[in-house]
Parts: C-alpha cells; structure tokens; sequence
C-alpha cells in the first residue's frame, strides 16, 4: 500500500503544519485536535484489529466514526457539546487530507456528511446586586490570599474577563495610570482593551507591588499562576461563604462566567437606564434597551455609578 494512503504521516501534517503554522489556532483548539486523534486512533485501531501506524485513510469510515461518536456519548460519558468538538476536529482532518490528496475527496464528502447534534442551551444562571455584594464582602482581606480572592472577583466583576483571561493577565497587561485599563488576551488569542474603575486599580496596586512585569498579576498559594480551575474553585467557594448569609445563593449554579454576564442581566432586568439616557450618549445606531454589554457604556463613570 503506498504511503500517502497511511493516515500517520497526514495526521502529523495536520497537527504539526496545518493547525499550528497554517491556521495558527489558539492553543485550546490545538490541543483539542490532538486529543480527540489521541481517541479516536487507538478506537479504530482496536475496532478493525489493525496497527496504529498501519491505519489506512479509507479504514477511518463514515460507520467507524460514528460509532466512536456513540462511545464517547455512551461510555465516556461525553456531553452531546463534547461529541461534536471531536466531530468537528474529525471535519477539519478530512478537509485537509481532501486538499491535498484529490483522491480522497470523496472519503472527505461521506465523513464530512455526518451531522452535528443540535444541544439544547441550559439557562445560565444570574446575580442580582445583593448576591454579587455578598460575593465581593466574602473574602477576609486582612490575609493575603483573601485580599488576593477580593481583587480577582472585583476583576472579574469589573471587566467580564473569562476565567482564562483573568489567569493570563501579568503586570505588563495592567496600566493603573489615569485611565487604568487592562490588556486581555482572548479566545483566537484576540486582544482587547478594558477600561478599569478606579476602585479596581486602587486594589490591584498593593497586589502587584514589587513584581516583575512578566510576573502574573493573579497567583496561587504556591507563588505560581493561578489556573481557570483555580479560578473556577476560589468562585465556588466564595459563593458557599456567602450563601450562609444570602440563602439564595445557595440554589444558584455560580460560576465565572455568571460574574461575566452580570451587568447584562443588571441592565435587562430594567435595574439601570436606558442606554440613551446615559449622560454622554445621544442615541446609538448599534445598541437598543435590552442589548447592552458591560462595554457598551460610552462613559467608564457611568457604568461605575449603576454598581
């Protein structure tokens, strides 16, 4: 069999070439690439009894994939958005083994066919003014780690990073200067400046005190880069402290994306004005009452003064 039908040297082409140099994919998506062949390889392999550096590209069939869909679902215990992460990294391989190898255009066709599962979107849970102030005056600021909790909520609540975001955030990112502002580095490694209140600045200063400027802004016990998991588990438990005093905390699934869609829901709950009433604003072709994001507000000191 010639070697430009093995499916080895393709999916090192698309790991190695296309995903990184190619497309220049953010690291999230590389690694989910590689995960789901990390899967899938040993699934097929096991399934038609067949080395892994044997596997022909043909072998990889539309029924085979399918039923590795189904055991991810079934045995893995993978949600339906899981399964079509892997269905579309399953796309994209065979999209480009098709552009570069004609012959499989037609394998490409059939595995491509397969669809994605509709998902039904669970409703995300909100916070009103009362329970994000229990969440801020939860943490003991007199310790270090609980003035740490404090800033990073106030962060979050101030800029609606993702957890992500807020993890990679490093003195650099920061200008604390008037007017403070943070760099944040997103999702396809997009970049986008968010004003800071002052507030927010005064907090961050004593945190960031004597530090390099490649050092993180937001670390762990350990002196090391708090993660998105770290993050997640510091939310968490914030919540539980305040729940003991906000009993309806205690029925609501908090997480850091809950602090990042807060203001929308402040503002589509009628709890704020307009946005044509906001001082500075004449009117907005873009925006209407309703659908306003925390960096819709032309004026920094307006969005301060409906917290």
């Amino acid at each position: 069999m010639a070697k430009t039908h093995l499916l080895g040297p393709w999916i090192r082409r698309f790991l190695l070439e296309y995903v990184v140099n190619e497309r220049n994919l953010a690291r999230n998506t590389q690694l989910s690439s590689r995960d789901t062949l990390r899967l899938l390889l040993p699934f097929v392999s096991e399934a038609i009894r067949q080395p892994l550096d044997q596997l022909a590209i043909d072998q990889l069939s539309p029924p085979l994939v399918q039923q590795f869909l189904g055991h991810l679902e079934q045995q893995r215990g993978c949600t339906v958005a899981t399964r079509n992460v892997r269905l579309a990294a399953i796309h994209a391989l065979a999209r480009f083994i098709a552009l570069h190898s004609p012959e499989h255009v037609a394998w490409c066709g059939e595995l491509r066919a397969i669809p994605f599962k509709k998902t039904a979107s669970s409703p995300l849970a909100y916070l009103d003014k009362a329970e994000m102030d229990a969440l801020l005056e939860a943490p003991h600021r007199q310790t270090a780690q609980g003035l740490r909790d404090y800033v990073l909520l106030l962060f979050l609540y101030n800029t609606g990073a993702r957890a992500s975001e807020a993890a990679q955030v490093t003195v650099a990112d920061l200008s604390l200067t008037s007017p403070p502002s943070v760099r944040l580095v997103g999702k396809g490694n997009r970049v986008r400046h968010c004003p800071l209140w002052m507030k927010t600045a005064q907090s961050l200063t004593p945190l960031i005190m004597n530090r390099a400027r490649s050092e993180p802004v937001f670390r762990n016990r350990r002196q090391q880069p708090i993660t998105r998991f770290g993050i997640r588990a510091l939310v968490q438990r914030t919540v539980a402290t305040a729940s003991q005093h906000l009993p309806s905390l205690r029925d609501k699934l908090v997480s850091p994306h809950t602090i990042r869609h807060y203001l929308p829901f402040l503002t589509m709950s009628d709890n704020a004005k307009t946005f044509a009433d906001r001082p500075g604003n004449s009117g907005s072709r873009r925006l209407s009452p309703g659908r306003y994001t925390r960096h819709s507000f032309p004026r920094l000191e307006t969005v301060e003064k409906i917290q």
